[in-house]
C-alpha cells in the first residue's frame, strides 16, 4: 500500500537521483527538493539512510551488476525519464596517499553511472568537483573557471580525471561540473574549520603555530547556499549549455589569521590571537613524528604542511550570470553563530564535527553548577533533604550492629592482657632476646607491660566511642574509633611486641575496629548532595574508575604484600627464628632475605620496617574497600590518601627493593614478590586519581569551597549512574577490571628489556659499576612499562626513552662491560628508545579532558 501511494504521489513529479544521498550535502539537498521532485537516493549498502523524502536504493558503484540493479529499480518505479542526476558520491581520505579507491569509486564508479544512464532520457548530470583542481593563487588574485588546473594531491587529482571522463563519455547527456569551495553550516561541519576552531577553544599550543603565511586562506560556501545553487541548476537545466563548469563559493576569502583572531575574540575575549610561523621542514618533522612515531593519528598530516599557505579566492560571477545565484551567507557573518553553538553545547558540537567530545565535557559543568546553586534553582530541596534523612536513618538501622561489634572488640581487648600474660608470667624466646640486644631495646617484660596497658586503654576507648557512635549526634565517635584502630596497628611496632599473639591480636582488632567504624556504616560527614547524586561515571568518561572490579586487583595484591610483610616482621620482632629464601645467600649463616631485613638499612628505622610495610598494605586493602563506585567524588580525601599509599609510597618501596643487591649485596625473594605486587597495584589506582582530580578541579572552577569538597565530596552534574552490579559475572568482572588498561606490544617488549638488564651479570658477565647501572635501570624500566599500561599514565613511557639514551652511552662512561656486552647494551638502549615513542594500542575508553594526555 505504501509503495502504491508513493508511486501515485511521484507520478506527477520529475525524478531526480542523488548519489551519496545520506551524506552532509545529499541529506540537505533532499530536504530542500522534497516537495518538488520524486527523489531517489543512491547509497552504498549498510550506509546511513537518506532523509525519508527520498527512496533509498542501495548501490555499489564499483560493481556493474550493482549499478545495473539500481537503475532497473529506477526504471520500474519512475520510468525512463530522469530530470537530473546529482552525483555527490566519491572517495575521500586525509592520508594524502594514492589509493586504488579513488579510481574504483570516483572515476570508474562515475563511468558506470554514465554507461547505464545512456538507456534513459537524462536531462542533466551534475558532478560535484572541487575548487582544489585549480592551482592556488596569490592574495589579490581570483580563480575562475578558466584558471590553470593543477591538482596537488590524490583527491582533486581523482576529480580532474573524472571531469575528463565525463566529457568523453557523457554522450547526449548535458553535464554540469560544479567546483565547490569548502562547505560548512551554522554548526561548522567542515573538518578543517572545526579543527581550527577546536584548537583555539582548547587553547592548544598548536593554535599559535602555522607552517606558512597566515595571511592566506581558502574559500568556503554555506550549505544552504550550495543547495540553493543545486536547486537552481535543476530548475534551469533546459536553459543551460550541454557542457557547463561553475565555481561555487563565497567571493570573500578569510585568511587563516582572520579566522584565528575572530575565534580567539569570540571564545576567549582576546582581540589578537598570536600566531608564530613555523618552518615547513620543522612542522613536517613534528607531524611525521606524531603520526608515524608516536602513533597518534593526528588530523594534521605531514603532506598537508606543503599546502598550508595555498590561497584560494574565487570569482563566482559566472554562477551569478548563468543561474542568478549569489551566496546569502558568508563565513565572516556565520562564524559568530558557529562559535555560539560551540560554546552553548561543546560536547554536542564536538560530536557533530567528529571530534572527541570527552575533551570538552568539563567546560560546560561550571555553568551547570552555577545554575544549580542559584536561589530557587532547587525547588525540591526540602524533599531532597527528607529523602537524604530517610536514607541515613535506614542505613543507620541496618549498620548499628557494627558499633556493637566495636564495643565487643573493646571488651575483648580489656581481657587480652590477662589472657596473653602481658603483665606477668610470659616467657620470651631466644630470638626475642637476640633482637632486644641487637636493637638496644628495653627489656621484653617492660615492652610487654606497655602493650598490655595500651590494649586496656584502647579497649576502654573502643567501648566508649562505640556507645557514642550509636547516638545520631555523635557520629564523630566513628572517627575516634578509627584512630584507635590505627593506634592498635602501630602499637606492636612502637613497643617491639615480644609476643607474637599480642601482635596478631592488635593487628586483627585494629583492622576490624576501622572496618566497623567507617567501612560498614556510612562514613560520617559526607555531603548530602554527593550521596543523593546517583552518578558513578564521571562526565566525559566511558566507565567508573571506582567499581569493585576496578579495586579488586588492588585488594588481592595488597593481601599478597601484607602476608609477606607480616611474615618478615615476625622475624624482625623475633617471633620466628628464620625466614624462607630458596635462591639467595647472605652474610654469615643468613640467607638473602635474613641478611636484608637485618641490614644496616633496615636497622636505620626506629621500628621494624617490615611492620611498616605490613601496615601500608593493610591500609591499602581497607581503603580499597571503602566507599562505592562513586567514591571518586564522594570521598576525594580518601582517594587522595589511598593514591599516596599506592603510587608515591609504592614507587619508593619498589626503589628500596631495587637497590638491595647494590647496597646490601644480595636479593630477597619475598621482597621481590611484594615489590611485584606493588607494581601491579599502581596502574589500577591511577584512573581513579585522575577522575578525583578532575572532580576537584571542576568544583574549584565552579566556585565551590575546595576543602569542604575535598573532605565531604559533592554531586557532579553530567555524570551517569553506571551498572548496578559490578561483579555480575566472572567475565564481566574481568572486563571491568581491565578497563582503562591496555598492554601494547611495545610496552611488553620494553618490560622484557628491563628484565634482561637486571640479569646482565649472568647473561653477559658484567661487573660493577656497569652491572649496578644495568640492574637499577632495568628494574626502573620494567616498573615504568608496567605503570604505563594504564592509559592515563601512558606518557610515562617517555621516561624509558631517556633510560634508552642512558643505556646507549653508559658503556662508554662506566667500566665493567666486555666488548660484546657493550654493543648489546647500546643495541638494547636504541631499541628501548624506539619502543618508547609510539603510544601503542589504545582501547575505546575516554577520560574527559585527560584524553589529550593519552599520547
Amino acid at each position: 500500500m505504501i509503495n502504491i501511494r508513493m508511486k501515485a504521489s511521484n507520478a506527477s513529479k520529475e525524478a531526480v537521483i542523488i548519489t551519496g544521498s545520506s551524506g552532509f550535502i545529499g541529506s540537505a539537498l533532499i530536504n530542500k527538493l522534497a516537495r518538488r521532485f520524486a527523489l531517489v537516493g543512491f547509497d552504498q549498502m549498510a550506509s546511513r539512510s537518506p532523509p525519508p523524502a527520498a527512496e533509498c536504493v542501495c548501490i555499489d558503484v564499483t560493481s556493474d551488476d550493482g549499478v545495473k540493479g539500481a537503475f532497473e529499480r529506477v526504471r520500474i518505479a519512475y520510468g525512463n525519464r530522469i530530470a537530473s542526476v546529482i552525483h555527490l558520491a566519491a572517495y575521500y581520505d586525509l592520508s594524502g596517499e594514492p589509493s586504488p579507491l579513488y579510481d574504483e569509486i570516483t572515476v570508474r564508479g562515475t563511468e558506470r553511472l554514465l554507461r547505464h544512464l545512456q538507456g534513459f532520457q537524462v536531462e542533466q548530470f551534475v558532478f560535484s568537483s572541487t575548487m582544489l583542481v585549480h592551482a592556488p593563487v596569490s592574495p589579490g588574485q581570483r580563480i575562475d573557471e578558466h584558471s590553470a588546473i593543477d591538482p596537488r594531491w590524490p583527491y582533486p587529482q581523482s576529480k580532474v580525471k573524472t571531469e575528463t571522463l565525463i566529457r568523453e563519455r557523457r554522450g547526449n547527456i548535458p553535464v554540469v561540473i560544479l567546483r565547490i569551495a569548502g562547505v560548512y553550516d551554522d554548526r561548522g561541519h567542515n573538518a578543517f574549520l572545526a579543527q581550527q576552531l577546536s584548537r583555539v577553544y582548547e587553547k592548544s599550543a598548536l593554535s599559535h603555530l602555522f607552517p606558512g603565511d597566515a595571511g592566506h586562506g581558502q574559500a568556503f560556501v554555506h550549505l544552504d547556499d550550495l543547495t540553493d545553487c543545486l536547486s537552481r541548476l535543476i530548475e534551469k537545466r533546459k536553459e543551460l549549455p550541454p557542457e557547463l563548469t561553475l565555481l561555487v563559493g563565497e567571493p570573500e576569502t578569510l585568511s587563516y589569521r582572520e579566522v584565528q583572531n575572530t575565534a580567539g575574540h569570540l571564545i576567549h575575549g582576546e582581540s589578537h590571537w598570536e600566531i608564530h610561523e613555523v618552518p615547513k621542514s620543522l612542522a613536517k618533522t613534528g607531524a611525521w613524528i606524531e603520526d608515524q612515531v608516536l602513533d597518534e593519528n593526528p588530523f594534521i598530516k605531514p603532506w598537508m604542511i606543503d599546502f598550508a599557505d595555498d590561497h584560494y579566492a574565487l570569482d563566482v560571477s559566472q554562477a551569478r550570470t548563468v543561474l542568478g545565484w549569489k551566496p546569502k551567507h558568508s563565513l565572516r557573518e556565520t562564524l559568530p553563530r558557529i562559535i555560539d553553538n560551540l560554546k552553548a553545547d561543546p560536547q554536542g558540537w564536538y560530536r557533530s564535527n567528529k571530534l572527541n567530545p570527552s575533551l570538552v565535557v568539563a567546560e560546560a559543568l561550571p555553568q551547570s553548577a552555577a545554575k544549580a546553586d542559584k536561589p530557587g534553582a532547587m525547588s525540591s530541596e526540602p524533599d531532597a533533604m527528607q529523602d537524604h534523612e530517610a536514607m541515613m536513618a535506614a542505613d543507620d538501622r541496618q549498620t548499628r550492629w557494627a558499633h556493637f561489634a566495636n564495643i565487643g572488640l573493646g571488651a575483648w581487648l580489656l581481657t587480652s592482657p590477662i589472657v596473653f600474660g602481658s603483665f606477668a608470667g610470659a616467657t620470651f624466646s631466644e630470638a626475642v632476646l637476640r633482637v632486644t640486644v641487637e636493637r638496644g631495646l628495653a627489656a621484653p617484660e617492660w615492652r610487654s607491660a606497655m602493650l598490655g596497658w595500651s590494649d586496656l586503654a584502647s579497649g576502654f576507648l573502643l567501648i566508649v566511642f562505640g556507645c557514642l557512635s550509636l547516638m545520631p549526634r555523635c557520629k564523630w565517635a566513628q572517627w575516634a574509633n578509627t584512630f584507635v584502630g590505627l593506634w592498635l596497628l602501630f602499637a606492636p611496632l612502637v613497643f617491639w611486641a615480644p609476643s607474637a599473639a599480642v601482635y596478631a591480636n592488635d593487628t586483627l582488632v585494629g583492622a576490624l575496629a576501622i572496618t566497623f567504624a567507617v567501612l560498614v556504616p556510612m562514613m560520617p560527614g559526607m555531603s548530602m548532595k554527593g550521596m543523593m547524586d546517583p552518578s558513578a561515571i564521571p562526565p566525559g568518561w566511558s566507565y567508573s574508575p571506582s567499581t569493585w572490579a576496578q579495586r579488586m586487583p588492588i585488594i588481592v595484591m595488597g593481601l599478597v604484600g601484607f602476608v609477606i610483610a607480616r611474615y618478615l616482621t615476625a622475624y624482625q620482632l623475633g617471633h620466628v627464628g628464620a625466614v624462607w629464601d630458596p635462591f639467595f645467600s647472605g652474610s654469615a649463616a643468613l640467607n638473602g632475605t635474613e641478611t636484608i631485613i637485618t641490614s644496616d638499612v633496615s636497622k636505620a628505622w626506629p621500628v621494624a620496617d617490615g611492620g611498616l610495610g605490613a601496615i601500608s598494605y593493610l591500609l591499602e586493602i581497607l581503603m580499597a574497600a571503602m566507599g562505592g563506585k562513586n567514591r571518586w567524588r564522594t570521598m576525594p580525601w580518601m582517594v587522595t590518601f589511598f593514591g599516596i599509599l599506592v603510587v608515591p609510597l609504592g614507587v619508593v618501596s619498589i626503589y628500596f627493593i631495587i637497590i638491595q643487591p647494590i647496597v646490601i649485596g644480595t636479593w630477597c625473594v619475598l621482597c621481590l614478590v611484594a615489590g611485584l605486587a606493588m607494581v601491579i597495584m599502581i596502574p589500577f589506582a591511577l584512573d581513579e586519581l585522575v577522575a578525583m582530580g578532575q572532580f576537584l578541579a571542576w568544583s574549584y572552577r565552579a566556585g565551590k569551597p575546595f576543602w569542604r569538597t575535598f573532605l565531604m565530596g559533592d554531586a557532579m552534574p553530567g555524570g551517569k549512574p553506571g551498572d548496578t552490579d559490578d561483579l555480575r559475572s566472572v567475565r564481566a568482572a574481568i572486563a571491568d577490571t581491565m578497563r582503562g588498561m591496555t598492554v601494547p606490544w611495545t610496552l611488553a617488549a620494553s618490560a622484557m628489556i628491563g628484565l634482561m638488564l637486571m640479569f646482565t651479570r649472568l647473561l653477559f658477565g658484567t661487573t660493577p659499576p656497569m652491572a649496578d647501572s644495568d640492574h637499577l635501570a632495568g628494574a626502573l624500566i620494567f616498573t615504568v612499562a608496567a605503570i604505563a599500561t594504564a592509559e592515563v599514565a601512558r606518557p610515562l613511557r617517555f621516561l624509558n626513552a631517556l633510560f634508552g639514551i642512558w643505556l646507549a652511552v653508559a658503556p662508554w662512561l662506566l667500566g665493567g662491560a666486555a666488548s660484546f656486552a657493550t654493543w648489546m647494551e647500546v643495541a638494547a638502549g636504541l631499541v628501548l628508545f624506539g619502543l618508547s615513542l609510539p603510544r601503542g594500542r589504545r582501547g575505546n575508553e575516554h577520560y574527559a579532558g585527560w584524553d589529550r594526555f593519552v599520547v
